[in-house]
């Protein structure tokens, strides 16, 4: 009988470590490489830690913090939403992606803040810095001093962006911190952290966080990525008067993050019912610190894998790791474990599921440059800033039909006499609508004229070939080549 007994608990010992082994190899394969953090917005407790104290590289959700001091700063009456600030060349240098103002346009904090968290502007978060602190150095002290009092212990900043810096750093723990931070000490500006979509001037740019119109509940963050830490995401949905704050680090996509996030979301709001089942976490404050480099995942994010270059704005429906739309691949494998392994809850929304509907309509909210302006003068600084923006399209058209009546030309110009091919060439620049300031299409015409004048004064007999010679087919392809590289854009790391 004793035996009977040992042998009994020896069976029910090996069927709960094989339980607990096939939950670890079913769980996230990319655990090591991300971290994730869901915790109540109120309360501060935390449903779910993975990786939460282990040092991050923040990206663009820095720009939460540049937020929130600059909210601080208006809300303490050192300045207002209305005051005018002015583009640096600093914040004009900035790295993409940013609005591209020149030096001198002046905006208004409101302004410069929308654009900063729905595009995630760069050189609008070192306007915002250099407004309030006066140079990026200054503002830097004045967010470490501020994460210092909120009690986020492993965060440090070096600029109000994110972009890449030795000893720009933070954790889910210390976002998740920031978060409640944000709603908690500034109600009346959480507005600014879930609005849809911007309009300057002809654009539309849609926020970059995709649960925004798309979860049921989202009203905030922000997003970041650079290559080093990821695809990052600050989430805040509210169900029921509810309100919780995901974090996700490390995510191998847009959309990768903004499912993880909803998974994280859906899970929390569904354990009403089963939370006596999940030991207790405690709060966020009282997350115990990992001591350690946070890890670079430049590799694996922006590598030779890739079909294109990553970035903030990533589209793409499912992650570099050989999933399928729709599959659990494309959320890490949680899709199809979490039934498993966290109390017998409900299945998780899919990727498909989450990104396969459009976001829900909403009137974007109008940004412009100058002063804060209202009725007709709203219209006409909104409409200015439209005519501003076309003034490149046409020059980039225009240098492309430059190009195309040069070739286009040639056999006409090959039935006539000498005396008519010079005719035309000269009256091209009258015939074309806008200004022809551009350097490129000035040189390309100034090229193009004495190469049609000395053909046809050299070989008036070659005017009745049809065919074009390797020299006259070579002549046009120079414009071509002098102008593709100010076609490319620049590298977006934001």
């Amino acid at each position: 009988m004793h035996a009977l007994r040992l042998l009994l608990r020896l069976s029910l010992f090996n069927l709960f470590a094989a339980a607990l082994a096939c939950a670890a190899l079913l769980a996230p394969r990319a655990a090591s490489a991300e971290a994730l953090l869901l915790i109540e917005a109120d309360s501060g407790k935390v449903l779910q830690a993975d990786n939460a104290t282990i040092p991050w590289y923040p990206a663009s959700v820095t720009k939460i913090m540049t937020a929130y001091v600059t909210l601080k700063a208006v809300k303490d009456g050192k300045l207002t939403l209305d005051t005018l600030l002015t583009v640096s060349p600093t914040a004009a240098s900035q790295s993409p992606s940013k609005m591209g103002f020149r030096p001198g346009t002046q905006l208004t904090v409101d302004n410069a803040l929308k654009m900063m968290l729905v595009k995630s502007a760069n050189d609008m978060a070192v306007v915002l810095a250099e407004g309030v602190g006066g140079s990026i150095d200054g503002f830097s002290a004045m967010m470490n001093d501020t994460a210092m009092k909120l009690g986020m212990t492993q965060t440090s900043y070096v600029n109000p962006n994110g972009l890449p810096a030795d000893g720009q750093i933070t954790s889910a723990r210390d976002l998740g911190i920031l978060a409640r931070s944000f709603l908690r000490d500034l109600p009346e500006y959480e507005s600014f952290v879930h609005i849809p979509a911007i309009r300057f001037g002809k654009r539309v740019t849609g926020n970059f966080n995709k649960l925004i119109g798309r979860y049921p509940g989202a009203d905030g963050f922000k997003t970041g990525f650079i290559c080093a830490s990821g695809y990052n995401l600050v989430a805040s949905a509210t169900r029921n008067g509810r309100r919780l704050i995901a974090v996700v680090l490390g995510a191998n996509s847009g959309t990768a993050r903004a499912v993880k996030a909803a998974q994280l979301l859906e899970r929390g709001f569904s354990q009403d019912n089963l939370s006596w089942l999940r030991p207790s976490l405690g709060t966020v404050e009282n997350l115990v610190p990992v001591d350690a480099s946070p890890p670079n995942l430049r590799d694996d994010m922006c590598g030779g894998h890739r079909k294109r270059p990553a970035s903030d704005d990533d589209d793409a429906l499912i992650a570099t790791n050989g999933g399928t739309t729709g599959s659990a691949s494309a959320t890490g494998g949680e899709a199809q474990v979490t039934f498993f392994t966290a109390g017998l809850q409900p299945p998780l929304m899919k990727a498909s599921e989450l990104m396969a509907s459009a976001a829900a309509s909403a009137e974007p909210v109008l940004v412009y440059t100058g002063p804060t302006r209202t009725g007709t003068a709203l219209i006409a600084a909104v409409a200015a800033d439209a005519d501003q923006q076309v003034t490149p399209k046409p020059r980039g058209k225009k240098s492309r039909v430059a190009k195309k009546p040069d070739a286009a030309d040639k056999p006409k110009d090959t039935s006539k006499d000498a005396g008519k091919d010079t005719k035309p060439v000269a009256a091209k620049p009258d015939a074309k609508p806008g200004d022809a300031k551009s350097g490129t299409k000035s040189d390309t015409k100034t090229a193009a004229r004495p190469a049609a004048s000395k053909h046809a004064a050299a070989k008036p007999d070659a005017a009745a070939k049809p065919a074009v010679s390797g020299d006259q087919a070579a002549k046009p392809a120079k414009p071509k080549a002098a102008t593709k590289p100010a076609a490319k854009p620049a590298p977006n790391n934001s």
